[in-house]
Order: C-alpha cells, then sequence, then structure tokens
C-alpha cells in the first residue's frame, strides 16, 4: 500500500538514534509530558505544549507543525456520554427510512428510466441525519426557536421518507418522486421554489450550501448584535459531502466563521470517500486533507471515523498497529475494503502482519464485516454532536467517516458506478431487507411497497415524541412574515430626484443619496441592510460609515487612519453595513441571509447589495440563481454599469451582459434607469411590492458613474400618457415617452436606456437640425419587464379567443416610421422586444471585448454614441424608402462612420 505522510507515523515511535543525538533526554521530555497529561488533564498539557511554542518562535525556533492527528477518532470512549436514545428503536426507524428512500427512486426508475435520483448518498448519510432529528434539531417551536438545517442533496430522498413517516408527505408523494407537472410530485433536491411550505435552503449545486450556511451563521449574530432577534442557542447545521469540500466555494468563506467565532455554526461533512466518478482522494486521506484544512482555518475539529465495534480492538492493541496500518491505508484502498466482504478485509488488512492477525484472531469473517465505520454508528455520532453543541469560541467541523451505499451490498456498497445507482435487482433488494431486518414480505419487496409501521407503534410513538420534545417537524418552511414593511412616502426620501432641475449627478449617486435618507426612517431604516464588497467608496458611500456603521462583532480595536475626517472608517458592533471585502461570493451569500430573513426569522429585512454590476452574474450567477430559488427579497444594485460607462478598466471591468443574465431568472425583475426619478419610482415599487404586499420577487437595477445632468420628474399634459401616474405606470412596465407631442409628426422612433439614453436624447435633437427629422424618443426602462408581458399577451391570445396587444405593440402602434433602440448591453437586450416591435426594429449595442478608453471614444467604438444613433435612424428611413441613400451617405461623411473601421465584436 501507499504511505501516507501526514506526520503520523512520527507520532507512533520515538526517533530513531540516528536523527536524535541524545534519546534519553528525549524520552524524559515525553515522560515529563505523560506526567503532566495524567495529572493535569490534557487542557493542561495542550496550555503548556503552546507557551513552549509561542517562546520557542522568540528564540528563532520553528517548531515542525503536525497538520494531523492519528486516524482515529477524536473523542475517546471513555470520554462518550451516555446515548440518551432507544437504540433498538431508532435501529428499526432507521431501517424504515433507509427503505422508503430506496423504494421511491428505484420505483420511479422502473416505470420512467429517465428520472435519475440517488441512493448511495442517503444509504451512507442516514444516521448522520438520524442523531439530529432525533436528539439535537430544534424546530421553530423550541423555546429558544428553531435551528436551520442545510441537507445534503442528493440525500434529499431520506428527508422526503421521513417526512412520510412523520405525515407531512403522503404515499402519493412518494410516488411522483421527480415528477411534478402532474401529481403531488416531490423535487430531486432541495427546492424552496418548488416545495415552498417545506425545504428552507437550496443545496442542489455544489458549493452554495456551504458558504451559504457560514453568511447564514454570521447574519444570524448580526440581527442579534443589532437587537433586531434575541440572543440564542439556534445553531446552522450544514451537511455536506467530502467530494463537495473540492468546489472553491465550499471552502472560500472557512476564515470568516473563525474570524467571527461563529459557534452557532456546525459542520457535519459525510466522508464516504467517493465522488461521482471514482475515490475523492484515491492516492490520499481526504479526512487527513480537511483536518488541516479547518484545523488551519481556526475551526473546531471532530473526527468520527471507527464504529464502537472497533473501540475493543484499539483497546487490546498496545504496539499501535492499528495506527500504523491506518497511516498507510489510503482512501482508494478504503473503498476497495468497502466494496469487498469480512474474508477479503481479513486477508487484505488484518493480515497485513502478525501483529494486527492477532487482533482480529478472535473475529469471524462476518464479525470483520460488521465492524462499521463511525458515521454508522449512533453512540459516536451523537458524542461528536454533544461536543460540538457545547464548543465555545469556534466554529466546529465533524468527519464522520461512513461507506457510500452503505447496506446495499455488492449491489452498491463501495463501488465505483454506486453514485449512479438508479435500479436494484430484487435478490438485491431482499439482500437489503434482510440486511435491515425490515418487516417486509417477498411479495412487498418485490412491489416495492412503501413501509410505515402502525400509528401506535412503538416505533412511531417514538418518533413523534423526540420531535415533539425538539419543538416540532423540520424541515419546514414560513411562506411569509407576520408583519409587513412599512415603506415611507416617496417625497420623504427622493424629492431631490423628482425635483432635480438639470443637476449634473450620476445614477449612482442618486441612489446612495436616497439609501441614506431610507436609513434615517424610524421605522424601515433599521430593517435595512446595506451589503458591499469592498467598493463603497467607489459608489460614493463613505457617509454611511459614519451615519450606520460597519458591522464588526469585535467593534472597533483600533484608531481608523482617517479618524479626523468626516467619512471616517468606523466599525461597530452594531453596525449596519456588511462591507465584505473583496468577496462577491460572501457579499451575495449575505444578501440571501437578508433577503429570506422573512422566512427564516420572521423578521423581514430589506439588503441592497451594491457591486460592480460586471462581477455578479458573470461571477456569481449560480449563487443568484439560488437566491431565487429560496424566493428572496432585496435590491441588487449593479453600479458602473454597461460597457462603456467605466471608461479607463478594460476588458474584464466592462459589463454587456448582466442584463441578459438577468432575464433569465423568472423573480428576477431588472431594471436599468436613466435618470434619478425613474430610480426613485423603481426603488418605491420594489420595496411596496417586497415589503409591504411581500411578493417573492427581488430587483436588479444597473445604475452607471457618469454625470450628466438630471430633468426633474415631468408633471401635468406633458407627462407620458398626460399624467403622473400614467408615467409612473410607464417607468414600471418599461417604457415611456419622453416627447409624446411628437408621437404624430414623427418620422422615427428612437429607444434609450441607461447610460445611453442621453445619447438617444441627443441624436433626436442632432436628426431634427442637422436633417430635419422628426424623432420620439423613449426611454426603456426595462427590456426585460416589455419582454415577458408581451411574452404573457402572446399566450393568452394563443389559448384564448382574446386578440389584444402588448404593452410595446400598443405603446408604438401611432408611432410612424421605423424603430432604433440603442443601449449600453449587448444587442441581444433590447433584441428581446423585436417579435413585438411594429416595423422595422434596428438595435445598436456593445458587443464584442471591452476596451480601455474615454466614455466617447468607447461609444464611438461600440457604435452607441449618439452619431451612430443618427446613421442608423437614417438609414433605416432609407430602407423603408423616405429618404434617399444620398442622405445616409452625407451623413456618414459627416460623422466619420465607415464600414472601413474594425467591428466592435470581431475579435
Amino acid at each position: 500500500m501507499t504511505d501516507v505522510s501526514n506526520g503520523v507515523q512520527s507520532m507512533l515511535a520515538l526517533p530513531s538514534a540516528n536523527e536524535d543525538s541524545d534519546p534519553q533526554e528525549t524520552r524524559e521530555w515525553l515522560d515529563a509530558l505523560e506526567g503532566v497529561v495524567a495529572h493535569a488533564g490534557n487542557a493542561r498539557a495542550q496550555f503548556l505544549l503552546q507557551r513552549l511554542a509561542a517562546h520557542a518562535s522568540t528564540r528563532g525556533l520553528a517548531a515542525a507543525r503536525v497538520t494531523s492527528t492519528p486516524y482515529v477518532n477524536t473523542i475517546p470512549v471513555e470520554a462518550q456520554p451516555p446515548y440518551p436514545g432507544d437504540l433498538e428503536t431508532e435501529a428499526r426507524l432507521g431501517a424504515a427510512l433507509r427503505w422508503n428512500a430506496l423504494a421511491m427512486v428505484v420505483r420511479a426508475n422502473r416505470a420512467y428510466g429517465e428520472l435519475g435520483g440517488h441512493i448511495a448518498s442517503y444509504a451512507s448519510a442516514a444516521d448522520l441525519f438520524e442523531v439530529g432529528f432525533n436528539h439535537f434539531f430544534r424546530a421553530a417551536d423550541a423555546a429558544q426557536g428553531g435551528d436551520l438545517v442545510y441537507f445534503q442533496p442528493h440525500s434529499a430522498p431520506g428527508v422526503y421518507a421521513r417526512a412520510y413517516l412523520e405525515g407531512f408527505l403522503s404515499e402519493s408523494h412518494l410516488e411522483h418522486y421527480r415528477r411534478e407537472i402532474a401529481g403531488p410530485g416531490l423535487c430531486s433536491y432541495p427546492h424552496p421554489w418548488l416545495m415552498p411550505d417545506f425545504w428552507q435552503f437550496p443545496t442542489g449545486s455544489m458549493g452554495i450550501g456551504p458558504i451559504n450556511s457560514i453568511y447564514q451563521a454570521r447574519f444570524m449574530r448580526y440581527l442579534q448584535n443589532r437587537g433586531l432577534l434575541p440572543a440564542s442557542e439556534r445553531k446552522v447545521w450544514g451537511f455536506f459531502g467530502d467530494g463537495e469540500m473540492d468546489e472553491p466555494e465550499s471552502i472560500g468563506a472557512l476564515s470568516l466563521a473563525a474570524r467571527e467565532q461563529l459557534d452557532n455554526l456546525v459542520f457535519v461533512i459525510n466522508c464516504n470517500l467517493q465522488r461521482l466518478d471514482g475515490p475523492v482522494r484515491g492516492n490520499g486521506r481526504i479526512v487527513d486533507e480537511l483536518e488541516a484544512l479547518f484545523a488551519g482555518a481556526g475551526w473546531n475539529v471532530i473526527k468520527v471515523l471507527w464504529g464502537s465495534d472497533w473501540d475493543e480492538l484499539f483497546a487490546r492493541d498496545r504496539s499501535g498497529a492499528l495506527l500504523r496500518a491506518f497511516a498507510q491505508t489510503v482512501d482508494g484502498q478504503f473503498q476497495t475494503f468497502s466494496a469487498n466482504d469480512g474474508a477479503y478485509n481479513r486477508e487484505h488488512f488484518f493480515q497485513q502482519n502478525p501483529e494486527l492477525a492477532a487482533l482480529a484472531a478472535h473475529l469471524s469473517n462476518d464479525d470483520i464485516d460488521r465492524l462499521r465505520r463511525g458515521g454508522h454508528d449512533l453512540r459516536k455520532l451523537h458524542a461528536a454532536y454533544a461536543r460540538a453543541m457545547d464548543h465555545r469560541g469556534q466554529p466546529t467541523v465533524i468527519l464522520a467517516k461512513t461507506m457510500k451505499g452503505f447496506g446495499m451490498g455488492s449491489a452498491g456498497q463501495g463501488r465505483m458506478t454506486t453514485h449512479q445507482q438508479k435500479k436494484l435487482e430484487l435478490d438485491d433488494l431482499k439482500a437489503f431487507r434482510d440486511r435491515f431486518q425490515l418487516p417486509l414480505s417477498d411479495e412487498d419487496v418485490a412491489e416495492l411497497r412503501f413501509y410505515k409501521p402502525a400509528p401506535d407503534s412503538p416505533e412511531m410513538r417514538y418518533l413523534h415524541a423526540r420531535r415533539a420534545a425538539l419543538g416540532g417537524y423540520l424541515p419546514r418552511r414560513r411562506q411569509t412574515a407576520s408583519a409587513s414593511l412599512t415603506v415611507p412616502a416617496l417625497d420623504n426620501w427622493a424629492r431631490f430626484a423628482l425635483d432635480a432641475g438639470g443637476k449634473e449627478m450620476s445614477t449612482t449617486m442618486a441612489i446612495v443619496r436616497m439609501l441614506g435618507s431610507l436609513l434615517k426612517d424610524a421605522a424601515l431604516g433599521p430593517r435595512i441592510v446595506p451589503v458591499v464588497a469592498d467598493e463603497a467608496r467607489t459608489f460614493g458611500m463613505a457617509n454611511l460609515f459614519r451615519q450606520v456603521g460597519i458591522y464588526s462583532p469585535l467593534g472597533q480595536r483600533y484608531e481608523p487612519e482617517d479618524l479626523g475626517s468626516m467619512l471616517y472608517y468606523r466599525e461597530s458592533t452594531g453596525g449596519q453595513i456588511l462591507e465584505e471585502g473583496i468577496s462577491e461570493a460572501g457579499a451575495i451569500s449575505s444578501w440571501i441571509a437578508a433577503a429570506t430573513a422573512y422566512s427564516v426569522h420572521d423578521l423581514p429585512m430589506l439588503p441592497f447589495y451594491i457591486y460592480y454590476s460586471m462581477f455578479g452574474f458573470q461571477r456569481i450567477g449560480d449563487l443568484i440563481w439560488a437566491a431565487a430559488d429560496q424566493r428572496a427579497r432585496g435590491f441588487l444594485i449593479g453600479a458602473t454599469s454597461g460597457k462603456t460607462t467605466l471608461g479607463g478598466e478594460g476588458l474584464q471591468h466592462q459589463d454587456g451582459t448582466s442584463h441578459l443574465a438577468a432575464s433569465t431568472i423568472p423573480n428576477c425583475r431588472a431594471w436599468d434607469p436613466a435618470f434619478a426619478y425613474e430610480v426613485a419610482v423603481i426603488l418605491e415599487h420594489g420595496m411596496r411590492e417586497m415589503g409591504e404586499q411581500q411578493r417573492d420577487v427581488f430587483y436588479y437595477v444597473t445604475v452607471g458613474n457618469e454625470n450628466y445632468a438630471q430633468p426633474s420628474m415631468p408633471t401635468g399634459p406633458d407627462c407620458h400618457g398626460g399624467s403622473v401616474e400614467a408615467l409612473r405606470d410607464g417607468i414600471l412596465k418599461g417604457m415611456y415617452s419622453l416627447t409624446p407631442e411628437n408621437q404624430a409628426a414623427s418620422q422615427v422612433s428612437l429607444l434609450g436606456s441607461g447610460a445611453i439614453l442621453p445619447e438617444v436624447i441627443a441624436a433626436a435633437r442632432i436628426l431634427a437640425e442637422d436633417w430635419g427629422v422628426v424623432a420620439q424618443v423613449w426611454s426603456v426602462t426595462s427590456f426585460t419587464e416589455l419582454q415577458r408581458e408581451a411574452i404573457g399577451v402572446e399566450r393568452t391570445n394563443r389559448l384564448s379567443d382574446q386578440h389584444a396587444g402588448s404593452y410595446v405593440e400598443t405603446a408604438l402602434a401611432k408611432a410612424n416610421g421605423p424603430v432604433i433602440a440603442a443601449t449600453d448591453y449587448v444587442r441581444a437586450v433590447p433584441e428581446l422586444i423585436r417579435a413585438y416591435v411594429p416595423g422595422r426594429y434596428v438595435t445598436l449595442g456593445t458587443d464584442g471585448f471591452g476596451r480601455s478608453d474615454t466614455r466617447q471614444a468607447l461609444r464611438e467604438f461600440f457604435e452607441v454614441d449618439r452619431f451612430s444613433v443618427v446613421v442608423a435612424a437614417l438609414r433605416a428611413l432609407v430602407d423603408d424608402g423616405k429618404l434617399p441613400i444620398e442622405v445616409v451617405r452625407s451623413a456618414r461623411e459627416r460623422y466619420g462612420k465607415s464600414v472601413a473601421q474594425p467591428a466592435s465584436w470581431q475579435a
């Protein structure tokens, strides 16, 4: 077997004489340490070692660091507390859960081979869950409030199986596993959107659960430190796979959990040693790697590797033969041991040397086959969970070693293909029944009948009693908060935007100013959560440092360099801003925790995550999808948006696609306002929709950093539609006319959004002054909203006798001539509404790689500047036969537009 270099061997024997110049002195030091342990305990010995290491460092000595401890359980058998439950009853319940989980997957794939599903993951994790369900997971009705549990997604069938026994799910639900369209279906993985009264957290994408759970635990502390939640012993439990820890998101926030001393957080990592295609670490040991990783990050690490059946062997092993053998065994070999019987394990493990052979001489092959790993031993797991509950000052990770496909025998236990196992032959099913002593007939097994003990059986009484003692059942999800948010009147916080009077400002500046005013509101202000990923000063948010402070559980233990300024960096235990550093994944995870607090804590919050727009959907799109699944409510503010507004930053810092990505998420409402009053109207509507009406939507609003004259919000007859109400309706539906009086006389309609709208307005002026062409200008606040409404109308027409027009069609029905749309995004964004625009439709956008240059140069390069809009309009009029070709030739020459120039989208 391959030797594993992990420092364990050096812990099992003294150094050789060739390495030790004075073995006698070495022995005296070691004996002294043993004496301290014997007479003063482990804690005192640990303290002395730490002091010795610290002193050594002052002398310039670097101690060799042991990154992993011996391959044994962290908690010795003599330190285990008595098990508080009935092991036999729990074993019978566990057997029923395992069978029902297996049966629902196998039944689904017998009937529909394409459905998929997972058996082996829950088979390995069943005991990890059941110890929690029976003894630790507190539900919402518990005295201290409910714990939050992130379930390993592939183990969802087991959670469904328990909910079936509890009476929350029916047999019909189980029969419709992974068939959700017709009948009472069950979704594949934890999806709150699909099962809104059951699942709390989406974990289906690997890595999302770990980072979300860390920031959820942190947000709970944030709410407690701000006095919005009472302090409690509530825990966040995260159940994840060892292979999942390879995801960057899984480990990216470990140091934050330790730095902020999140002892309300417990990870349980199912170390079954296998991922989808094979071993997680075939030539190494994932447990050692994870121990070093978590311990190095500052976590409390508890290993649960070997079950109680091994205790007697460890007690008899006086020479350390077992530890030496474990130190030389890699995970690939451990997997092979899992897949084979006791005879194989005797020959290939216990007969490596005479010492091991002697240890196992009294064991039959069946006895060896029953030597369980720690993750399948309720007593070992309970001891680990209890210690995690009592630990203070650190988050805890429990590394529980299991077998993938445990109990599935030759059909799947430890096999390379076990993750894909979805069907079992009749003999394998009978073997499973016999292995777990299930009271099922051969006919029951053949028909894959679900098993539910009688309501008055000891098993069912025990199950309900344990959950009653822990406050009820979980997972369960609250769909609405018991109280709504109170949103102040628009004039109270956005008057400057409504009456801008031509004052120059950027829309980023406008939204930050609105946020500052909203934070001062006595009712709503405390519920606002500003989130930023280390760019607050860039977005003009520094004034909020002084106003509401930056959250830190430690307060501020230093004198900030800029203390003398009005906008100094003020950290506070009660701070309101979540300043997450350079971690967009961390910031969005904080935002998700805040955006779902209405459900998780019955405490509606209103988070605003402000970030460079190109570091949003492109970088953390999967986490935003998880937010959508979890029915988040809040605002994502894509600042410095578009491809031409952040001039000098270059290719990777220019966003041209985020609105396209946003358009694919059903409950994300995306907006690209150009004017401050548009921003205000959109914010107010969003706050009322999410906070007052409690609708499960979130808003993506892009804003720019370019200062330009901001008009006041039109009133009276000059409004779109002739009234302020019609104007607001147009803003919220996605477009409205800035020049309604020109509609009948217009020859062309110009649509602009966001940063490019001023260019479109300028183009209309040039068309009139230089070419005598009258243009009607439209501000498009959301191509996504326009498209969704039009698709809805189109479907209604198709499936009924109705023949209505979409908002786009109705708005442009009286417009004359072609329609030209220009945005700071790729052309695919304005193309969203092509099918619904009457007449000729021409789109301009910023396709291609970005460049570093001035805004004006960039707009000319991407051909979305005012002169490009003019040329596009003239050419469209020529194509419609309204102008001679000489006009557009003259315009191209005047404005320097030539086909000889390379197109921006050409690499």
